[in-house]
C-alpha cells in the first residue's frame, strides 16, 4: 500500500498531530507487510508526518520512507542521517519551477492508495487534497 500526505506548512498542534498521524497509520496499515509513504519534505506537517512514518517503521521494517523531490537540486540537501529511507524524483522535466510542487503532489495523488490530508484553509494543500478527491482515492482528514 502506499500513502501519502497533504497538509499545510505550518501547524499548531505539532506533537499531538504526530500522534495522531502515527495511530492513524497504525490503524490502516497491516505491520506484516510492506508500505510505501510517499512524504513531502516541505513544512511542518511533511516533517511531523516523516518522523510518524519512521516510527511506524521502527514496528513494521518492511516499510520504506521516501522524499518525493519537486526539484532535482534537493536531494543534496538531506542530512546524512534522516528520517527517509530514499528519494524519488517523479517526471516533472519541462515542469515550470513555480509548478513543480503542485504537480509533484498530483503525482503522489496518483500513485497513493491512501491519502492522510490535514487541510483546515486554502492553498496548495487543498488544491492538492481536492485533486486527491478527483481521483476518487481513500482520504482520511485529521
Amino acid at each position: 500500500m502506499i500513502v501519502t500526505f497533504f497538509g499545510h506548512r505550518s501547524v499548531s498542534d505539532g506533537k499531538e498531530l504526530e500522534r495522531r498521524v502515527l495511530q492513524t497509520l497504525k490503524e490502516i496499515c497491516d505491520q506484516a507487510e510492506a508500505h510505501t509513504f510517499y512524504c513531502g519534505g516541505y513544512g511542518a506537517f511533511d516533517s511531523l508526518c516523516a518522523r510518524a512514518c519512521h516510527a511506524f517503521k521502527q514496528e513494521s521494517p518492511k516499510s520504506e520512507v521516501i522524499l518525493v523531490l519537486p526539484y532535482l537540486n534537493r536531494a543534496e540537501a538531506l542530512p546524512a542521517k534522516s528520517v527517509y529511507d530514499g528519494t524519488i524524483y517523479p517526471p516533472l522535466e519541462g515542469v515550470p519551477l513555480r509548478f513543480a510542487i503542485l504537480r509533484r503532489n498530483e503525482w503522489m495523488a496518483k500513485q497513493a492508495d491512501v491519502v492522510i490530508a490535514y487541510v483546515k484553509t486554502c492553498g496548495g494543500a487543498e488544491k492538492s487534497l481536492a485533486y486527491a478527491e478527483r481521483l476518487k482515492k481513500r482520504i482520511i482528514r485529521l
